[in-house]
């Protein structure tokens, strides 16, 4: 049988799980990814835990612990997400190791609702990895105007940072600028650089989601003609930048220092429109020196029917910039989606740790009453945060 994973891997795409739970721990499902499916990585959201918490009796024991300890809801919900981080991270070890320290990375997220104050963003993410403590962690902070500098900030310290909701070129483009003057910082401040990793998440299928919604409201032949095209046109772009960025000069005295690039990060990759190929946001954004974060669900279908024909990337970036074109012939702004985009984002994943929140408080009065499975209590606001938020 081909190994799917395997050419895709061997085409230089990390293939990185974008899920997380207790159940898949306990069962060892995480690690027979890493073994046989080539998974290399992990990323994890609020809806990811939302869920995980709801279905999995697993908790209920952490739950009960907590609740007769009298702790407030929201270090209940640090004390239960850092502990399934904390346990996947030593599952992923082997692919740490063994990769130099780039790969075998699993994420955790700042607090959502911070995502527009730097220093209590950065304060978090000191937190989070002292918590914990373990080398192979990424902390998630969003690419908002107050996230750059607390990107900085952060890769100054020392810890390792994973970059999340980015939708727009110029963006991506100041995401880099942050890292390399985090970079730069660390090394001023003693740190091994080759023990500091990032990667910049470039969000796929939500671009498409939007534009094609737009597309379809102008109605022209012209414009349906364009939908689908925009997200893969906008993670070329990316693509083109980041080659741009880690050939010069500045970065060269950092990867001398023994540096590691800050590598793409495809997110949001799973389809949400059925007409299109199932796997399409990873058959075109095969590149050298990328990762590819997908659900369970994708990584089983690529494995199945994907198909690896080498670098799907290279020598697009001018069809890539006609696309561009093309929308703004035909009415789409953008500079305007890309702003929509950004904002419902931090907006969503909000609203989803909240309804954590909420569900780890009714888990923790239905253990401190006795009464029911802890568990239970948390399902309808599950089910709720899934619907504000969604995986990446």
């Amino acid at each position: 049988m081909t190994d799917r994973l395997s050419e895709l891997t061997a085409a230089g795409v990390a293939v990185w799980l974008d899920d997380l739970s207790r159940v898949r721990l306990s069962s060892g499902g995480l690690d027979q990814l890493r073994r046989e499916k080539h998974v290399a990585g992990v990323t994890t959201n609020p809806t990811i835990f939302a869920k995980a918490l709801s279905d999995a009796d697993e908790y209920n024991w952490q739950l009960r612990d907590l609740a007769m300890r009298g702790v407030d809801v929201e270090e209940a919900v640090r004390m239960l997400t850092t502990y399934d981080v904390r346990w996947a991270c030593d599952v992923m070890r082997p692919s740490f190791d063994s990769s130099a320290c780039v790969d075998g990375r699993v994420s955790i997220e700042v607090d959502p609702r911070l995502a527009h104050e730097s220093d209590r963003t950065v304060a978090e993410a000191k937190a989070l990895w002292w918590l914990v403590d373990r080398p192979n962690l990424f902390i998630k902070i969003p690419a908002t105007e107050a996230g750059l500098p607390a990107i900085t900030a952060t890769l100054a310290e020392g810890i390792s940072v994973n970059v999340t909701l980015i939708f727009g070129l110029d963006r991506y483009s100041a995401v880099m600028e942050a890292f390399l003057a985090g970079l730069e910082q660390a090394k001023a401040n003693g740190h091994d650089l080759s023990t500091i990793g990032s990667v910049a998440s470039f969000f796929v299928s939500r671009v498409d989601s939007e534009v094609d919604k737009r597309l379809e409201k102008i109605g022209s032949e012209p414009a349906k003609a364009l939908k689908g095209k925009a997200a893969i046109a906008n993670a070329q772009l990316a693509y083109e930048r980041y080659g741009e960025v880690f050939s010069s000069d500045r970065w060269q005295v950092l990867a001398d220092a023994g540096a590691h690039p800050q590598r793409p990060l495809w997110a949001s990759t799973s389809t949400k429109n059925p007409d299109y190929r199932d796997v399409i946001y990873v058959e075109e954004l095969i590149a050298p020196g990328t990762v590819n974060t997908m659900p369970e669900a994708v990584i089983h279908a690529y494995a199945d029917h994907g198909e690896t024909r080498g670098d799907t990337i290279a020598g697009t970036y001018d069809a890539a910039r006609k696309v561009f074109a093309d929308l703004e012939s035909v009415g789409v702004d953008m500079a305007d989606v890309i702003a929509t985009l950004e904002r419902e984002g931090v907006e969503k994943f909000a609203t989803s740790w909240q309804e954590l929140i909420d569900g780890v408080r009714k888990s923790l009065e239905a253990a401190a009453s006795g009464k029911g499975s802890p568990n239970e209590a948390a399902k309808g606001n599950a089910k709720a945060a899934q619907q504000a938020g969604g995986n990446a």
